[in-house]
């Protein structure tokens, strides 16, 4: 039986093209034959506007384009560092994208999807830096700038976030458990699929006082890392780099 696909937290970029080869040998491969794919944010490191793709993250949605043009149904979410990803985007990989959160039927279950960063809620400097940059007003203005210029902010911000990492505690940039089960009880769900977090794991927890489930997917920074779903069941596992 053909599996569901989920994976997040790529950070593609020209720096690690071992990275981009294995994403783009699993689009080739396992992702042909699945049953959909979801990819649930931060597919690249840094998105700057559709209009301000390198050659790099051109290959990446041309593999894309070709899982979608196969017939597999593909979707995307937008993580913290691509969240300028647009309608040129869409179009050009074939990858429909989902709003941030989305409730999907998968095998008869509702299950609820996020990036996962809007429930950091405890990192106040991250929460108000994002509340800024989704900003309508914000984004217009960012990408009427130079390409030029958008590379400058992407460098600095890339930066300034690995050094922010660096100062905070685990504790402080996961997910605050009482924002997860407020989502997950206004959603109406049982199971929680998000990334963002680069924290893999199954947990099983209560909401409601019922048994639930909390999914975080892997990052991809030293392997691959693939949720699949399939007759039920749920089966989160690495894809080592030796596999290409």
């Amino acid at each position: 039986m053909a599996s569901t696909l989920f994976i997040s937290d790529l950070h593609l970029f020209p720096s690690r093209p071992e990275i981009t080869g294995l994403f783009l040998d699993f689009l080739d491969g396992e992702a042909r034959e699945a049953e959909s794919l979801y990819i649930l944010g931060d597919l690249f490191e840094a998105w700057i506007g559709d209009d301000a793709m390198p050659p790099h993250d051109q290959e990446v949605v041309a593999g894309m384009k070709a899982l979608s043009d196969s017939g597999v149904p593909c979707y995307f979410m937008r993580g913290n560092r691509d969240f300028l990803v647009g309608d040129d985007f869409a179009r050009a990989s074939g990858f429909e994208i989902l709003p941030d959160p989305t409730v999907i039927d998968l095998h008869g279950e509702p299950v609820l999807l996020m990036h996962g960063d809007s429930l950091c809620v405890d990192d106040h400097d991250y929460m108000a830096f994002q509340e800024l940059v989704r900003s309508e007003a914000w984004q217009q203005d960012f990408l009427s700038k130079p390409v030029a210029e958008r590379i400058e902010f992407a460098k600095r911000a890339r930066a300034e976030s690995m050094a922010r990492g660096q100062e905070k505690s685990m504790e402080i940039m996961d997910v605050n458990k009482q924002a997860v089960e407020e989502a997950m009880k206004e959603a109406g769900v049982r199971r929680f699929i998000h990334g963002h977090t680069h924290r893999p794991a199954i947990h099983d927890i209560e909401v409601d006082g019922q048994p639930a489930q909390r999914i975080v997917l892997g990052d991809w920074y030293e392997q691959g890392s693939v949720l699949r779903v399939s007759d039920g069941q749920y089966d989160l596992q690495t894809i080592p780099l030796e596999s290409r």
